[in-house]
Parts: C-alpha cells; structure tokens; sequence
C-alpha cells in the first residue's frame, strides 16, 4: 500500500479525534524523541549529539540527506535505515563497519575493513585480537584478496609483515612464521594450510617458501 495514502488515513483518523473547535497544526508532530537501535561499537550519545539538530524539527519534513551527511561524520557508520513514529519520534536502524585488521604504519595505528575503509584507531575491547598489519593499505589490499581466494583463515593470523621487495611474513599465533615468495604465493598459502596441524610439522616454528618449488622447515 502505498506510504503517501498510509499517512493520509492516519491524519484523517488523527483529525476526527481533535474537537471540532480545535486548529490542528503541524507543531504537533515535532520531534521529541530520537531512539538507536543495532548499535554496538558506537555509542547511542554520540549519534543521538550528531543528531541533536533533528529535535523539534517537523517529522513530515526531515530530509535524509541532511541525517546522512551528519551520519557520515561518524568513523563507524556503514550504513542505517530511518524510521518515522508517529506523532514524535524518530527511529535510527545503525550498520556498522567491521575492522578485519589493524594497519600500524610507523606510530599511526588504524582500522581497516573488508570494504576497504579505514577508520581512526581507538582502543576497543571486542578488535583487541585482531591481526596487525606492518605494512601499507594499497599492498595490503591486494595481498587480502588473494588470502581470501585461498580460504586462508584469517582469524589464525597474528601479524603481517611487508618487506620493502614487497614480500610478506605471515605470523600466527601458534607462533609459526610463514615466509612467502614475492609472487605466485596462493600455492604456498594453500600448502602451509594443509599441512600446518600434521605431527610431522607441528613442531617447526619457521616455513620459509621464498625458494620456488622448495620449503624450508626450522
């Protein structure tokens, strides 16, 4: 049904309840209440601040654009749906951007996510654990879509390192260290899954694959 015609009974419903002598007026659906729901990273303060100009606003009147570009602001906001309660408040469905590593670039520590987003660091008890990358987003990025090709999970994964030839060293957190060739490393990846976990490898901390066709086991 469509929302045009929803909102036309609804007033004409609204209507037959004022006293004949009463002047219904478009204050009457002011906001008052801004309610966040989803929210789990972000706290619902700093939305609701962000937000703080929609109060007393008409809620027949609010543009999506302008609680876009104030939602935007905010570092973890991925996407959100908004929600019109009649006669005064206004609901906000938060998605939030998830980081699948930390890029640690000198001093400078940052998010990043599997969209390629990268948030301003703060300390955040539930992303304690993730991989830190030594290295740049760009070289990151393309080594991330090669790892997901192989099904390389990524949650085994302690750190990475970038090496100015642009190879990497993978550390997990049995505290093995997977050293990859410059190119063609999916093979290697792929291999060092397979045989990560069998007794003859599980005592080696050191898989060093930079010769072609050869692995070197410390």
């Amino acid at each position: 049904m469509n929302k045009r015609f929803l909102i036309a009974i609804f007033l004409l419903l609204l209507f037959s309840t004022y006293n004949i002598e009463k002047k219904f007026e478009l204050k009457d659906f002011k906001i008052k209440l801004i309610t966040i729901e989803n929210n789990e990273i972000i706290q619902e303060g700093v939305i609701k601040k962000n937000l703080s100009f929609l109060y007393n606003q008409n809620l027949f009147l609010i543009k999506k654009n302008e609680v876009k570009n104030k939602m935007n602001e905010i570092d973890f906001i991925d996407s959100f749906k908004i929600k019109k309660i009649y006669p005064n408040e206004i609901r906000i469905k938060v998605f939030e951007k998830t980081p699948i590593v930390i890029l640690q670039n000198k001093k400078e520590k940052k998010y990043y996510t599997s969209k390629d987003d990268v948030i301003d660091f703060i300390n955040l008890k539930q992303f304690q654990n993730l991989p830190t990358v030594f290295g740049d987003k760009e070289s990151f990025k393309v080594f991330y879509e090669n790892l997901k090709s192989t099904k390389f999970p990524l949650n085994e994964i302690k750190a990475f390192y970038l090496f100015e030839s642009k190879r990497w060293d993978l550390i997990t957190y049995e505290n093995q260290t997977l050293k990859l060739p410059i190119k063609n490393y999916n093979k290697s990846l792929k291999n060092f899954h397979e045989i990560k976990d069998q007794e003859n490898f599980k005592k080696y901390k050191i898989f060093d694959y930079r010769i072609n066709n050869q692995l070197i086991l410390k």
